[in-house]
């Protein structure tokens, strides 16, 4: 799975992808029975120190805007294939 460099509250740490499930576009053109609507990515990830340790103390510290943009930064790093 997909790990990468991150921060939260300020604090450098690695964020391990644990599942994921890709964006699904949807069909919104063509018969009615022929179409479903978007899905979006379906992502979970736990916080580890920067030495691969789980940091529950770390996500204790995370913030909603922290995990949006954590969630944002894997996503990008597995569309374009970079990891730590």
């Amino acid at each position: 799975m997909t790990t990468i460099q991150t921060t939260v509250a300020g604090i450098p740490c690695l964020a391990k992808m644990t599942y994921y499930v890709p964006a699904d576009p949807g069909r919104t053109y063509g018969p009615p029975e022929d179409c479903w609507p978007p899905e979006p990515a379906v992502i979970d990830f736990d916080l580890l120190d920067r030495r691969g340790r789980a940091a529950p103390w770390l996500e204790r510290k995370m913030t909603d805007e922290d995990f949006g943009r954590i969630e944002i930064e894997l996503i990008e790093a597995v569309e374009e294939g970079d990891e730590c």
